[in-house]
Order: C-alpha cells, then structure tokens, then sequence
C-alpha cells in the first residue's frame, strides 16, 4: 500500500485531487438539496434564506481546498508558488466574510417578506450598516496580518475624511439626509408623497437620492438633503378623507334653508359611511351674490380614492334629492334687471 504511494506522480496526486473535490462538491450540492427541500416543507422561511446563502461559499471552500493543496504539492517544483501560500491563506476569511454578508441579506429578505411590525427601510439601514461595518473591520484585521499600520491608516482616514467632507460636502449632506429620512420615517417606500414642487409615490430611498413615481409614470430623482428643508406632505397614510362643499340656495327659497340644513345633517349622522367619530357640521353661513350658501363639512370612513369618489357622489346626489324634495332649486348665478317705466 505504502509502495503505491510511493511511486504516486505530483500530476496523479493533482488529478486525485480534483477528483475527490468534483465528488465532495457533488455530495455537497446533493446535501443540500435535501436539506433545502425539508426547509420548505417548515412554515418559517428563514431556514430557506439561510441555506440558500451559505451553498455558494460552502461549495467555494471545497475549490479553495483544492487549489490550496495543489499549491502545496507544486510549491517544491514552482518557485513563486512559496510566496503564493503565504498570501492564500486569507482567502477562507474573504469566503467568511461573503457568507456572513449572504446571510445578512437573506434575513434581510425574510423580514421584508414576512410583514413584520418593522418598517422595511429600517430593516435594511440596519443590515446596511451592519455589512459596511463588517467589512471595514475584516479589511482592518486583514491589514494588521499584511504588516499595515492599522493606528497609521486610521490616522490618515481621519486626515482624508476631513478632506473629502469639505471637497464632497453636498454628497454628506444627501447620505446624512437619507439617515434621517430612515431614522424619522416621515414617509417610506410605497407612500404617496406630495409638496409645492413633486408628488408621486416613493419607490426606493437611497443612501444619496429618492426615486418618486409621479402619477404621470414619470421618475424623479430627488437629493435627500432637500427633505430637511420642505414640507412633505404624505396622503397614503390618512385616517379619513374629506367632504367640504359649499352649496347654493336661491334666495327665493330661504323659507326652506333651516329643514333643508337639518335634514341634510340627520342624513349625514346615518350615514354608513360616514365616520362619526370625526366633526360633522352642516351650517348656513354665507348671503353670497346670487345664493344663500350652506357649507357641508364630514369625513369618510374610507381612505381609498375610487371608493371616497363614489361615497361622495351618492352623498351629493342625495343632498340634492333633499332640496328638490323640498320645492327648493340649486342656485346659478343671476342678475335681475330692474327697468325704470
């Protein structure tokens, strides 16, 4: 046995190699399958995400092995290669590094999915930062194994942050706006949004910009600075809309202004949809020029723009049912022209 061995080539010890990483890498793949086909059968879909993540990096340490020990066979016979190993061994940390990253977005992804109570561009600030913070350490401990001064490099990032804060100021001030806008939540992705200048609904916010869609499918690409100095207004996340008419009597009919404003106020007390936890007032207010206006004021139970339209179109109709019931007539601008005899 040990005759064998012996008489084995540096070439038969490398094919031996790659044969038995080509059938570790198959049992891997195989493995896996099973075990990803037990997890979707489990009503938690973490364990899918999971696995999912850490297949590619399981299935690069199996080459990075192989390779690893190919070197080392050939290192007596190749020259350089004795330099190579020194630096190859960081690679499994690069590798690490990925899977830890992979699985931080996979449960990214699971919480989004699930429809937690948390906000889903908290979630991902949080996985964000914790994957910028990750890296950075990994690449500083990567530096002090090299032979880098890691106080030196700290020192010269210091040195170079205040540099490039004065050289890319307005870049900082859209990064730290996007923080805030995450932090605040004064609206999220989803929302409809509206001021003096924009309104559409948001579609993703960014570190540096947000992207809105306008109602006219236009996109527009807004700095995150500008948040923090304009007022927003976020429609989508009313708890009611509104109904705020005014509507006109003829003069001629003013006997009938105090039955009509009491009848259309009872009707909008039962109505169904109607909230009446909200101000509900019906008020005859205004000697207008042709009119005798009385203001209707309620809010719908609904939020939904199709519905609300519909609501207050029944509504409307059946106010005017009410002053036609009543021999009365919606008044139009008039005048009477009186002629001297």
């Amino acid at each position: 046995m040990f005759d064998f061995l012996k008489n084995i080539t540096l070439y038969q010890s490398a094919g031996i190699l790659v044969v038995v990483a080509t059938v570790a890498h198959i049992v891997l793949g195989v493995t896996l399958k099973g075990v990803a086909r037990q997890a979707g059968k489990t009503k938690n879909r973490l364990d899918d995400h999971l696995i999912k993540a850490v297949s590619l990096p399981l299935k690069s340490l199996i080459w990075f092995g192989l390779i690893f020990f190919s070197i080392n066979l050939f290192k007596g016979e190749i020259g350089f290669l004795t330099k190579v190993i020194t630096y190859i061994d960081i690679v499994p940390i690069f590798i690490l590094t990925w899977a830890i990253i992979r699985i931080m977005s996979g449960v990214e992804n699971y919480l989004i999915e699930k429809k937690s109570n948390i906000n889903n561009d908290s979630v991902r600030l949080i996985v964000r930062l914790t994957k910028l913070l990750i890296i950075i350490s990994i690449a500083l401990g990567i530096a002090q194994e090299l032979g880098f001064s890691v106080s030196g490099l700290l020192t010269f990032g210091g040195v170079g942050g205040i540099v490039i804060g004065f050289a890319a100021k307005d870049m900082l001030s859209n990064i730290f706006g996007g923080l805030m806008l995450q932090m605040d939540r004064p609206f999220s992705t989803g929302d409809w949004i509206r001021s003096s200048q924009f309104e559409g609904t948001v579609e993703k916010i960014g570190w540096r910009m947000t992207r809105i869609r306008t109602f006219s499918k236009n996109p527009i690409y807004i700095p995150n600075s500008i948040f923090a100095s304009i007022p927003i207004e976020t429609p989508s996340r009313m708890t009611n809309r509104r109904i705020k008419e005014v509507i006109g009597i003829r003069y001629d009919d003013i006997a009938q202004i105090p039955i009509i404003v009491d009848e259309v106020e009872m009707l909008l007390k039962k109505h169904k949809e109607i909230d009446p936890n909200e101000p509900l007032r019906v008020y005859f207010n205004y000697f207008n020029a042709s009119s005798l206006d009385f203001n209707v004021y309620a809010f719908t139970k609904t939020t939904d723009k199709n519905e609300y339209q519909r609501v207050k179109q029944k509504i409307l109709l059946q106010i005017a049912g009410v002053i036609a019931k009543h021999k009365a007539e919606i008044a139009y601008p008039t005048q009477t022209l009186n002629i001297q005899k």
